[in-house]
């Protein structure tokens, strides 16, 4: 065949005609990956989201400060007056990989456009890196089918597009890349190469680990797999040491690192690959000194003695805690029945529960490939063909009867079995919270890729009991219907999977619903910077923290870390508190300013006065879990439609006060008004400043963000910075001072 012609020769490797084709499809796949995570530049060149400030910060200090003082650096701008310890509780390895990349690669690039760039290539390159992956398991074309699909996963791409400088593209690559060498290891016949393999599968699973926490749903099915090996493979003189080489790897590279570091090693994840390391090596025995009758016997009877033993102490351990557990979060993906009553845990959108139309979205038509993935896989694993489709279908009918032969060398059994156990747990755990689709993702595309492979195969090799042209018909189009089904869902519906990269940066709009390009935040944290005390402390909703920190650098006292709860909790009373009383307990936070973000549209009416309407996703939306988490009666606080003030919200809490709006009439879409709230009306505002610059209440302020001073229609991103006034009275302190003289 002229794809085998031989086109040069470099050393013993012969460089032939499918070897470049290879690479071209490799190339295809870096491609189109690279072009799609890129969309989001159009919008310009920024950071997106809020995490990724965090990340630039913290790299940035690594750069400047070096390898000793970052793993000493204790941030006092964060969590005031407590402050952070970087290392012990963030994704390290991502700040390592940036910095030591950014110094190798970046040239004269500024260090904040390469950590926009990071992530985009990073992704790009794990197109490879799955290619390899799925080729140990399934062979060239599934490897590249593989490579194309990762390169326009929906959940891939959300998470790791130019700007989302955040954990989970290089966990993604540092995983994978540890999985492959893992599974390519345990493959090996070449004792040296496996070694080095298995240490190196260890090594860059940790850095996956170090890199997103996330990273420890991978160690799930490999747990799950070498407790199968002993029934699968009968050469324990091979599993006997590099199982124990792959694992040891793994736990002592975890433990450098402060995070998840021991914890981990000592916990439900380092017990989830020690245990089954154990059981293998029991097995060894038991094969040794037991006839073959009684050792599958045998194993079970260990097997399920483990299980028992392992859930009693599981369940022992939700009370006691003598192991360290995973946060519920994690929890929840391994037990889906879970439930929290934390609303901080509850807000987060990424915690959500997936639904079915959202994974049908993320994952389209790969549904369908994955599930005859997997069926393929499991009729593969029998050994007796049978008869499933109508004999007078001919073609189907001897495909997928040839699919049901034995599983051949180039797809081994043990492979076969960790690719249903991938496919079935990233399901699994992608169920629980939309943050983990990303798993079910990479589940999909092993199955797709493996099954769209097989049947590719027996479709161009078939050549027997049909005519040629009958031949060339089902080859083109199977190809041409392939095509399409994997190009559809780029381009249909017109909410697809491209145009949901096609967003503005999130501090280009605040994260409101509205898909605008404002500088409100960005001249906002700039005049907090230049117009503020060096040592202010700003209070503000936690979504916010990063931002104020890294681009304001002033010190804030909650942040995206989320690291104390009960410092949020009392972030959200003092917002939902009365103004004295919120006053008295920004005195005790030690706060100078407050900064809230209100989002909505400005229209105006024909006397050419400007009236609101506020329901865009800034601090107005979100004031439900303010109210939840502060352990507040809602009902005090909204209306029914749990969105809607009550006079008691607009004129007695501090949030209410801080908003410069007030209340007008509620509307209906059919021009009703009414001036009280009826359900399924929505409020019209006026502007309204309740605590101006010159005036003696509990705060004064001092900016308000350009969208809301312009006086035109409009979308309104408006960034509020109150001066807390310290030589204000409260009616408390009034009462005191009047008792005491």
């Amino acid at each position: 065949m002229i794809i085998e012609n031989q086109l040069f020769k470099i050393g013993n490797f012969n460089f032939k005609l499918h070897h470049l084709l290879v690479i071209g499809i490799l190339i295809l796949s870096f491609s189109i990956s690279l072009m799609l995570r890129s969309q989001v530049l159009d919008y310009g060149t920024e950071l997106y989201e809020f995490d990724p400030f965090f990340n630039f910060r913290a790299t940035e200090f690594l750069v400047n400060n070096g390898l000793l003082e970052y793993f000493d650096w204790h941030d006092v701008l964060s969590w005031y007056p407590n402050g952070r310890d970087i290392s012990a509780t963030s994704q390290t390895m991502l700040h390592l990989t940036a910095a030591t990349t950014y110094q190798i690669f970046a040239g004269q690039m500024e260090l904040y456009n390469f950590t926009i760039l990071f992530p985009g290539v990073i992704g790009a390159l794990t197109t490879i890196i799955i290619f390899a992956l799925v080729r140990v398991v399934g062979g060239t074309t599934a490897g590249l089918i593989a490579s194309l699909l990762f390169a326009i996963s929906a959940p891939i791409l959300v998470r790791g597009f130019m700007g989302w400088f955040k954990s989970e593209p290089l966990g993604l690559f540092y995983g994978l890349l540890g999985l492959y060498l893992f599974l390519s290891g345990i493959k090996s016949d070449n004792k040296k190469i496996s070694i080095s393999k298995l240490i190196g599968g260890g090594v860059f699973l940790a850095f996956g680990l170090a890199s997103w926490g996330g990273t420890q749903f991978f160690i799930i099915p490999i747990g799950i797999f070498i407790f199968i090996l002993p029934f699968l493979r009968k050469d324990f003189r091979f599993l006997i040491w590099s199982i124990p080489v792959f694992v040891t790897s793994l736990l002592l590279t975890t433990a450098v690192f402060e995070r998840p570091g021991m914890e981990f090693v000592l916990g439900i994840g380092g017990f989830s690959l020690i245990i089954p390391t154990m059981f293998l090596v029991i097995c060894s025995f038991i094969q040794k000194f037991n006839n073959s009758k009684n050792q599958t016997r045998n194993y079970l009877i260990l097997l399920v003695g483990i299980i028992l033993i392992s859930s009693s102490i599981l369940i022992i351990n939700i009370e006691n805690h003598f192991l360290p557990s995973p946060s519920f979060r994690y929890l929840n993906a391994i037990n889906p029945f879970l439930t929290t009553t934390n609303p901080l845990v509850d807000s987060v959108s990424e915690h959500a529960t997936t639904t079915i139309h959202e994974s049908f979205f993320m994952h389209s038509i790969l549904m369908i490939f994955a599930g005859l993935g997997a069926w393929i896989i499991f009729n593969k694993l029998k050994s007796k063909p049978s008869q499933i489709f109508p004999k007078h279908l001919v073609a189907f009918w001897i495909i997928f009867n040839k699919l049901k032969s034995k599983p051949s060398e180039d797809f081994p059994r043990d492979l076969m079995i960790f690719t249903l156990i991938l496919g079935l747990t990233g399901v699994y755990v992608g169920s629980a919270f939309v943050r983990l689709e990303l798993f079910t993702s990479i589940s999909v595309i092993f199955l797709s890729s493996i099954g769209l492979s097989i049947i590719t195969k027996e479709v161009f090799n078939y050549k027997k009991q049909l005519h040629s042209i009958q031949n060339n018909i089902i080859k083109v189009s199977y190809v041409g219907g392939i095509l399409i089904l994997m190009i559809l869902p780029l381009i249909f519906p017109a909410s697809n999977w491209v145009s949901i990269l096609d967003t503005p940066a999130t501090i280009l709009n605040g994260g409101s619903g509205y898909k605008v390009v404002t500088n409100d935040w960005k001249e906002s944290l700039e005049w907090i910077k230049l117009n503020t005390p060096p040592d202010s402390v700003i209070l503000s909703w936690w979504d916010y923290g990063y931002w104020i920190t890294t681009v304001s650098e002033r010190t804030t006292v909650v942040d995206n870390a989320t690291i104390d709860s009960k410092q949020i909790q009392k972030v959200a009373k003092i917002l939902v508190s009365s103004p004295d009383e919120a006053w008295n307990m920004l005195q005790e936070t030690g706060s100078d300013y407050v900064v809230i973000f209100v989002a909505g549209q400005k229209f105006q009416t024909t006397d050419e006065n400007l009236l609101y309407l506020l329901e865009g996703g800034g601090d107005e939306s979100k004031k439900m879990w303010f109210m939840k988490i502060a352990g507040v009666p809602i009902e005090k606080y909204l209306h029914s439609d749990g969105f809607s003030g009550t006079d008691y919200f607009w004129n007695e809490t501090l949030l209410g006060k801080m908003i410069p709006f007030s209340l007008v009439a509620y509307t209906h879409p059919n021009n009703q008004i009414f001036p009280t709230y009826v359900p399924g009306f929505i409020g019209i505002y006026t502007n309204d400043i309740k605590y101006p610059e010159d005036g003696n209440g509990p705060l004064k302020l001092v900016y308000a963000s350009s969208s809301f001073t312009e006086q035109k229609p409009g979308v309104m991103i408006g960034v509020f910075v109150y001066e807390v006034n310290k030589n204000y009275i409260s009616s408390q302190n009034l009462s005191d001072s009047k008792t005491f003289e």
